[in-house]
């Protein structure tokens, strides 16, 4: 019995090292004396995407389009980094007019009205847009307006925090590359 689990062993580990060795071939690890991040963080998101890509037997190149995913990391670099946003407080939340011109206003129109859906879908807090020149306000509330923990939450948060709010951009980003995401929601 002990010959067997050792030659179940072996294959195992040689299995795993054809594996290794194949996954490798493509993207090898980078040796300990290399710097391991991209460099920028919109390249990182897409070099990240490309290798889960390349790992997954089943991806339809054909629908894949990574140009895609390239403008909407340019689209939340405009809202991030380059939009104006002024935040005022109303009763159990927090509203943001975020504003700005050429492609940051389209971004802004682009990210924020889904953005805001999907805060919506979350059970603690109630979120709504509207267009304003140059952008959109943002409203986002606590559905239990008497939780002044969760208002403070949001008002700390404000609009960079709340942005982060969902966890749902990773799955997002690999359908954007995918050519899976709705035509509705590019960004």
């Amino acid at each position: 019995m002990g010959k067997a689990l050792a030659a179940g062993a072996l294959v195992i580990t040689l299995g795993g090292a054809v594996l290794a060795h194949t996954v490798f071939a493509q993207h090898p690890p980078a040796p300990a004396s290399m710097p391991t991040m991209a460099g920028q963080d919109a390249f990182g998101a897409i070099a990240e995407v490309v290798t889960i890509l390349e790992a997954d037997p089943a991806t339809d190149w054909s629908t894949v389009d990574i140009e895609r995913l390239r403008q909407h990391l340019i689209d939340m670099h405009e809202v991030v980094l380059r939009s104006a946003v002024r935040p005022a407080p109303v009763p159990a939340g927090l509203a943001m007019e975020i504003t700005g011109p050429g492609r940051t206003e389209r971004a802004i129109r682009a990210m924020v009205v889904p953005h805001a859906v999907e805060l919506d879908r979350m059970p603690e807090w109630s979120a709504r847009t509207e267009m304003i020149p140059n952008g959109v306000r943002l409203t986002v509330v606590a559905r239990r307006a008497d939780d002044a923990t969760l208002v403070a939450r949001i008002r700390g948060l404000g609009f960079a925090g709340l942005l982060t709010e969902g966890a749902h951009h990773q799955p997002h980003h690999l359908a954007i590359a995918k050519g899976k995401a709705p035509a509705a929601h590019l960004h």
